[in-house]
């Protein structure tokens, strides 16, 4: 029994210097999660926070993050994991899945949000975050974008959501509406009322919108001037939830459209609001960091401190901006898996941090060995069907990212390799072929072969490397005799354009048999992203 006390007080200890080693920071830096992590939505259970982004067509879709304390973030799982749950056949990477809400009532979680040109709007359910979450409930009659849910005092479950299917009086006007959302009946019945155009008589595109019940007031916080430059968030005000909704005196309550187009941090909207067990208050939101005016990381989430003043939400109060860094929420540190720099392949399935785009028709990987195997498929990446692509978030404007590949092509058409992509319009592919390794760039829709080099080893190192807006391709035999290919290259390529706008930018690999059937195998040993600011 000593002995077992004795034991038990040296974990302790050993636990107590772990924590003072750790050195917990006073502050944390923005963006809380880096890359590809748009419309950002949040909610609390006891002292469990959960984090849901737009996925686009990015798949698996909709993916859950977990913290104990706003600041260290773990993805969970994806609400859409299963391939009959929707389809994105033929959708352009822009559309997809939309701007999610998720809330906690009653045990259950809900996500709702907008299959953009591809059903319309759903909401899903499940015990556990985590999963499984239950097939999609289609809304037929709700109409516009950006759904979210709120519960009354009264029980019911109320849906707002957007429309500009009504005659505009200025350009670009929108409204916000409501109606009562029967989850007995999983349908929207009664009354639909509009809330709000906007703060001013001019707003453009009203979205985003979430209803909350703060110190028996009712608060609608939503998105207003798009998601770029003007975007912002507004509040409005009401007695009653069905209104009428009164514009804060202080709107816009967030955005730096004020500070020019040379703030380096822009597009500040579609935020959400929680309460922390301790009272505080604290926001999610979108944001863009810009490089010399382009943005090749696309809209990820960032956090500040909310403080209400006369029912007012003020965001960083004090500072009237959204910084880098930003002190620390008070909630016990809590350190979770992050995801890791280096994949060696060593598990059964894909590792949650790896997508795919679109929904696979059919698997074309294995992993066997400690190696990832990838079935050549006719599909390209030019397509805007599901092609044997498999890709992690860029999270950095400087990082490198590496691979092993081991693969000969047996026919002219077969292709192996790396790929650096925003959309089928917009990327940088580094693929092994019959006759060497050649580096292809496809930007605003026209694609031309950068270099072409003879290769014949069998196997090969393909990397990219980032740093800021230059992007430099190289490969070799060994780490240690690496060839550069192609010159100095641009992130431009991967950054906001026509083409390049809503979702996110990723880093992985891609094989092909360029339309032709193939019993070709590719094996990646490993693949390596590291951060290298």
């Amino acid at each position: 029994m000593k002995m077992l006390k004795l034991f038990c007080a040296l974990v302790l200890g050993l636990v107590s210097l772990e924590l003072k080693c750790q050195e917990i920071p006073d502050s944390i830096n923005n963006p809380i999660l880096p890359g590809f992590n748009p419309d950002p939505s949040i909610c609390r259970v006891n002292d469990d926070y959960y984090l849901v982004t737009s996925s686009f067509t990015w798949y698996p879709g909709l993916p859950i993050y977990h913290s104990k304390d706003l600041v260290n973030w773990e993805i969970i799982g994806h609400a859409i994991n299963r391939p009959d749950m929707i389809d994105m056949n033929n959708l352009n990477d822009n559309d997809g899945i939309w701007a999610p809400t998720i809330r906690y009532h009653d045990g259950l979680f809900y996500l709702i949000t907008t299959a953009n040109k591809s059903g319309g709007n759903f909401y899903v359910t499940a015990s556990d975050p985590k999963g499984p979450w239950s097939d999609p409930v289609w809304l037929k009659n709700a109409i516009g974008i950006d759904p979210s849910l709120f519960w009354d005092e009264d029980g019911k479950c109320y849906y707002t959501g957007n429309s500009w299917d009504f005659k505009k009086s200025w350009p670009g006007q929108c409204a916000v509406w409501i109606q009562e959302l029967d989850l007995s009946q999983k349908k929207l019945v009664g009354e639909r009322k509009i809330l709000s155009y906007g703060h001013a008589n001019n707003a453009t595109f009203a979205e985003g919108p979430h209803i909350y019940k703060i110190d028996d007031e009712y608060l609608l916080l939503m998105a207003e001037g798009g998601s770029s430059y003007h975007h912002a968030v507004t509040v409005h005000h009401s007695k009653s939830l069905w209104g009428p909704y009164i514009a804060d005196k202080t709107n816009p309550v967030l955005t730096h459209r004020h500070l020019g187009t040379k703030c380096s941090l822009q597009s500040l909207g579609h935020a959400d609001l929680v309460q922390t067990q301790n009272g505080e208050w604290y926001s999610v939101f979108l944001g863009k960091r810009m490089l010399d005016g382009y943005n090749p990381l696309a809209r990820e989430t960032f956090m500040c401190r909310v403080e209400f003043e006369n029912n007012t939400p003020i965001f960083n109060p004090g500072k009237g901006m959204v910084l880098s860094t930003m002190e620390r929420p008070d909630l016990p540190w809590t350190s979770v898996n992050s995801d890791p720099n280096r994949d060696d392949f060593n598990t059964t399935n894909l590792k949650p941090m790896w997508y795919f785009v679109r929904v696979p028709q059919k698997n074309f990987h294995t992993i066997e060995n400690g190696k990832l195997v990838l079935s050549l498929q006719p599909e390209v990446v030019d397509s805007l069907v599901n092609s044997a692509i498999i890709i992690r978030k860029a999270k950095h404007h400087k990082f490198k990212a590496i691979t092993r590949l081991n693969f000969q092509a047996k026919k002219d058409n077969e292709q192996a390799g790396l790929i650096f992509y925003r959309t089928a319009n917009s990327y940088y592919s580094l693929l092994k072929d019959r006759f060497g390794i050649t580096l292809v760039k496809k930007h605003l829709g026209k694609k031309e072969i950068v270099s072409s080099v003879p290769y014949v080893s069998k196997e090969v190192y393909l990397s990219v490397r980032v740093d800021g807006l230059d992007v430099k391709f190289s490969f070799g035999e060994t780490l240690d005799n690496m060839t550069d290919i192609g010159g100095l290259q641009s992130a431009k390529v991967v950054s906001d354009n026509k083409f390049n706008k809503f979702n996110g930018t990723g880093v992985g690999m891609y094989v092909t048999s360029n339309g032709q059937r193939s019993k070709n195998n590719a094996l990646y040993d490993w693949f390596e992203y590291s951060n290298i600011e």
